[in-house]
């Protein structure tokens, strides 16, 4: 990947690190922006933080925004769902990452998938519940053992691995406290990886992939964001097989409209070894145990860099600021 494209701070104006919010994902959110507004004021860059999209309409009106570095997670009062990328777009603001189509579509993961699904990349076969559908015939359709979420939350928020007819009922409940549509999806067994894409020379570029190795039997919310003993080994293949995941990766990406930096979930099945696309994230995380910081470490770019790099792709929107 080519160098920085701006070199003064000054050229991003005051920037807003949004973070917090009132999505299903406030906490990991606030601890992202933490990161990332310690990021930047390191690089000398004029930032501040903002907590939530209320708070982010007051700063816009009284002419203290330029541009918006957006690190709030997850939908309904996160970040990820088109509605903050609308609102920037209204009123004239740069922001970092996806654009409104790329964030929205890729917040929902039955329709992501649908998108993939016509072009070829290869995703786990799924059955979108409706309310009142009958779970236990979607899940003889699919064939146990299945995954069941919610279709708009990220960071394992309401996710249940079934391996039993007895046990689904309480998955689609727990599922079913979040707002949106139940995806149940077929469950593939193997390694589990991800691939972070962050834009650089007016292109995008996969990073090397991460091959995820929880202590217990899955990726878990506390696996990702509580536990010190999950492994994460990068590259997480190697020759061709490394080659092929950041291939589909960033089709995937690309393919979602999405735009600057994010994070594609990949799952390979065991007994096969084929690769199935799980899910974009717009707005990773950019915590200690995130995942985009550690890939960049690997081909030499530190943490504060990737923060500008995203920072970056807000002058696709609108150049330096006076």
């Amino acid at each position: 990947m080519g160098p920085c494209r701006v070199e003064d701070p000054a050229a991003f104006g005051r920037v807003a690190v949004l973070m917090g919010g009132t999505s299903a994902e406030r906490e990991v959110s606030l601890d992202s922006g933490r990161n990332v507004l310690e990021a930047l004021r390191a690089r000398s860059v004029d930032a501040f933080a903002v907590d939530g999209i209320p708070a982010l309409i007051d700063a816009i009106r009284a002419g203290s925004v330029d541009r918006v570095f957006n690190i709030l997670h997850g939908n309904k009062g996160g970040g990820e769902d088109g509605v903050l990328q609308g609102l920037c777009e209204a009123l004239g603001v740069p922001y970092t990452g996806s654009r409104v189509l790329g964030s929205a579509l890729s917040m929902d993961k039955i329709r992501t998938k649908q998108v993939w699904l016509s072009m070829g990349l290869p995703t786990p076969r799924y059955v979108r519940l409706a309310q009142g559908d009958d779970v236990h015939a979607a899940a003889r359709e699919l064939g146990l053992p299945v995954i069941v979420k919610p279709s708009s939350e990220g960071s394992s928020v309401g996710v249940s691995r079934v391996f039993s007819d007895a046990d689904l009922d309480a998955a689609v409940e727990l599922a079913a406290r979040y707002p949106g549509e139940l995806l149940m999806e077929q469950m593939i067994v193997g390694d589990e990886l991800t691939v972070g894409i962050l834009g650089s020379d007016g292109a995008h570029h996969a990073l090397p992939s991460i091959r995820i190795v929880p202590k217990g039997e899955w990726y878990d919310y506390n696996a990702k964001y509580i536990a010190e003993d999950t492994q994460y080994l990068c590259p997480g293949l190697q020759g061709s097989d490394e080659d092929e995941i950041r291939r589909i990766a960033l089709a995937a990406f690309e393919a979602a409209g999405c735009f600057g930096w994010g994070r594609v979930d990949v799952m390979r099945d065991r007994n096969s070894g084929k690769f199935h696309l799980l899910e974009v994230n717009t707005a990773p995380g950019m915590t200690s145990h995130s995942l985009v910081p550690k890939a960049a470490r690997q081909v030499g770019i530190p943490f504060e860099e990737v923060c500008w790099r995203v920072l970056e792709s807000s002058l696709a929107q609108g150049g330096a600021v006076a």
